[in-house]
Parts: C-alpha cells; sequence; structure tokens
C-alpha cells in the first residue's frame, strides 16, 4: 500500500495494522455499559494493532505510542484526531472495497478514546496487557530472489517543501522472470513518506536520471515516462506484498525498476538509501497480474469551480480478478469514487475516497480479488476544487488547469491491476481498454 502523511498542526501518525493481536477488550462491552477504561485493558490494544507500527522509536511519527506513559501525554489529542477520523490516516469509505491492511477504527474505539481521556487516564493493572506487537528485522517473506538498492545515498535538506525524487533501480533480468512478491525496506523511515514503484524497458528513466546532476532526478505526480507496469508500493506500517497463490507479473529482460520517493524534511539534514526485495516464481503462474488505466485525460478544470465532476469508464472484454486499485489525483482532487457494473444491473462498490489527500496517495489490495465477468462496465468519477477555497490549491489566485504531471497540472486516474488467464488476454484488455478512454492503438 502507497500513502501517508505527517500532520505539522498536530504532530501526529497513526498507520498500520497488524495481525494476530489479542481482540480488544471493548468487543464484549456495550458503550452503555462502559465503566472506568483503563490503558492496559481498552487503550493498549487499540494503540498496539493501529498507530505502534509508526509511533515507535525509529519510525517516521514524531513521538511514540508504545508505553502508558507515552499515550496518558496525549489522551486527549488522541480522543480528538479519532473522533475526526484524521487519524488513523484511512481514507477508503466503509462498504467501499474491503482491503487488506485497513486501519479504520470502530465507533467503540473511538468511544474508548473518548472515555479515557476523560475519566483520568487509568493505567490499570500491567497483567492486562495484551503482548506487545513484534517488528520483523529480516525479509518479512524470507530469503528474497533479488534485492535492488538505490545506487547511492540520497541527502535530504533539513526544511523546505516536500522532495519527490526518482531513482533508477538496473534489474539486469538475464531473462524474463514472473514477479510473484515484493518487499520494499525504507533507509531512513524519518524521512521517507511514501513510495511508489514503476516498471520501465524504454529507457526513458535511465535518460532523465543521467540529465539530472543529483542522485536520481526529481519528478512529481507522474515518472516522467509511461510506465511498461508497476510492483506496488510502500507506505509507513505497510507489510511485504505477495499476489495471490498462482499469479505473477512478467517482468522482461532488459527492464528497469524504478522508485519514486516522497521525502518530508524532518528539520535537520537526512539521507536516504532505500531497498527493494523481489520473489519469482519457479513456474509460469496460471494467471498474469497487469495495471489498466482508468483515466480521463480530456480535463478543463475552470479557475473557481469548486465541485468540477469528471468520469470515465470501459466494459472489460474478459472476466477479471481485481487485484488492487490506485487512484490518483493531485492537489486540486477532492473525491474519486470507482464502481462495477455487471451486465445483470447489479453494482459492486469498488473504492470510494471522500476526502482525497495527495499525500496519502496509496494502493489498496483487496483481501479476496473482486470477480468481474466479461461485459462488467467500471466507472470512476471524480471532483476537483480549483477555487481559492482549496488550500492546496497551487494557484493564487485559481487558474485554468488541465492534464499533466507538474504540481501545477492535475490527474484523473485509478490503476487497477487485475489478473488474467494468459498473454493474449492481456493484450486484448489494455488495447480494448485503451480504445474506448479515445487513445489510437
Amino acid at each position: 500500500m502507497i500513502g501517508f502523511r505527517v500532520p505539522i498542526a498536530l504532530g501526529l501518525t497513526c498507520t498500520g495494522l497488524l495481525a494476530a493481536l489479542a481482540p480488544l477488550s471493548l468487543a464484549q462491552r456495550a458503550p452503555a455499559e462502559l465503566g472506568p477504561m483503563t490503558y492496559s485493558k481498552d487503550i493498549a490494544p487499540i494503540l498496539y494493532k493501529n498507530c505502534v507500527a509508526c509511533h515507535r522509536r525509529g519510525e517516521v511519527a514524531p513521538f511514540p505510542l508504545e508505553s502508558y506513559q507515552d499515550a496518558a501525554k496525549r489522551a486527549r489529542l488522541l480522543a480528538e484526531v479519532a473522533a475526526t477520523r484524521y487519524m488513523p490516516p484511512w481514507k477508503p469509505e466503509p462498504g467501499y472495497g474491503d482491503f487488506r491492511g485497513a486501519r479504520r477504527l470502530t465507533d467503540q474505539e473511538i468511544t474508548l478514546l473518548r472515555r479515557w481521556a476523560e475519566t483520568g487516564m487509568l493505567r490499570g493493572n500491567d497483567a492486562d496487557l495484551p503482548p506487545a506487537p513484534t517488528f520483523a528485522e529480516g525479509w518479512r517473506m524470507g530469503e528474497p530472489d533479488m534485492v535492488l538498492r538505490m545506487p547511492q545515498p540520497f541527502t535530504v535538506r533539513a526544511d523546505g517543501p516536500d522532495v519527490f525524487q526518482t531513482f533508477v533501480l538496473p534489474m539486469n533480468l538475464p531473462k524474463d522472470q514472473y514477479v510473484c512478491g515484493f518487499e520494499f525496506r525504507p533507509g531512513n523511515r524519518r524521512v521517507l513518506h511514501h513510495s511508489v514503484s514503476y516498471l520501465d524497458n524504454s529507457g526513458i528513466a535511465r535518460r532523465l536520471d543521467a540529465a539530472d546532476p543529483a542522485v536520481g532526478y526529481s519528478s512529481f505526480g507522474g515518472p516522467g515516462f509511461t510506465p511498461s507496469g508497476a510492483l506496488g508500493g510502500w507506505s509507513p506500517g505497510a507489510s511485504a506484498v505477495r499476489l495471490p497463490d498462482g499469479v505473477a507479473q512478467v517482468v522482461r529482460k532488459g527492464t528497469d525498476l524504478v522508485i519514486q520517493n516522497h521525502y518530508h524534511p524532518t528539520g535537520k539534514v537526512e539521507t536516504d538509501q532505500s531497498s527493494i526485495a523481489l520473489y519469482f516464481s519457479k513456474t509460469p503462474p496460471r494467471k498474469i497480474a497487469i495495471s489498466v488505466p482508468l483515466l480521463q485525460r480530456n480535463l478543463d478544470i475552470p479557475p473557481g469551480a469548486k465541485r468540477h465532476r469528471v468520469t470515465a469508464s470501459f466494459v472489460t472484454p474478459i472476466d477479471l480478478q481485481v487485484i488492487s486499485v490506485t487512484p490518483h489525483m493531485h492537489f486540486l482532487g477532492r473525491e474519486m469514487k470507482v464502481t462495477a457494473t455487471l451486465g445483470t444491473g447489479a453494482t459492486v462498490p469498488m473504492i470510494w475516497i471522500r476526502d482525497w489527500d495527495y499525500y496519502w496517495h496509496s494502493q489498496y489490495q483487496y483481501r479476496t480479488p473482486l470477480a468481474l465477468p466479461a461485459g462488467t462496465r467500471i466507472e470512476m468519477e471524480a471532483f476537483f476544487d480549483n477555487s481559492a477555497d482549496n488550500p492546496r490549491n497551487p494557484n493564487s489566485p485559481p487558474e485554468r488547469v488541465g492534464w499533466g504531471s507538474e504540481t501545477t497540472d492535475e490527474m484523473a486516474l485509478c490503476f487497477i491491476q487485475v489478473a488474467v488467464e494468459k498473454s493474449s488476454e492481456a493484450a486484448e484488455l489494455r488495447n480494448a481498454v485503451l480504445k474506448q478512454l479515445g487513445f489510437s492503438r
């Protein structure tokens, strides 16, 4: 999953969903029956499950939430940001996709945080604490088949605006490979907020890199070329990504892996040299994973428009298994919804981000792939705010905005990762989608 933002005003971040933890004590307690809240029984399980992945020493969050003292010091702040759902940073609306790594608090968990802050932040008995979460030191899926690392450390200045830097990691594959697993390891979690990976078999990324005297090259929005594919990404709290059994992505000989990293200055000079582990299928997969773009390039967002609507859709000519979705807009983006309509008229909600924030840009992988038969229409609806009231508007006063990769441009795009039976189906799907979206082939 790709996406994260440190809220500067509040100094709080909370992300990550840790599996295999003890169930919340609240599960057996209705709100009307709540007595005194304690850290050990009621609060620690929430923080261990949703926050400590980032709110621990050495991670990107500005302070830890690993102990009673940590939590009690900020109890009212925790209750406040939970009540507004400012934290944890989980953008998809409930009922629109069942995603891995979901980190949305329940109403009961929010009530617990509020009641604990209001009733004196009682510690409780340490014997009631759930097991503290543990974090793997090595590669989570075992020894990888290939490890790629940024060629040199990249230096991030102490202050100033966020930095988007792209790095080329040559794979030097002697033959085509089937990639079934991917893990990103940040070199400096304090400064790195998210990373997106792309595949490039055109050589353009290498030329862009060579033309920029810095380590890597500067880019925003896209990587500066049309990707031949993508493997996934990373955001704080994210885990390794393994495709469903029998599914792998074909990576051709001569392809480069290209990563776009988003850095946020911390107040002191930092360096980062991140790495990526790849896992290859030992045998040809039963299904091939590809990403198809659902996009509207004919963008013309007039100045002053507060809710400019954009749509795009395609009808799939083949049966699909949808593995993940990755919405993408820039700073004018406010909302995006993707829905599938079957030939029967039944609808399948795929994702809805009602409060878009570019800095929480993520890839969302379904717990179980969505089965969509041939003839299904997949539609994207996006809204943009190009008014002076939009605090993220890069233009002051607002200007007419079209499609592009710069900060002052916009995009209306959702990458849809699907599994198909064979290469011929992948080509058929790509050609059909591009034709329906108005691209010549």
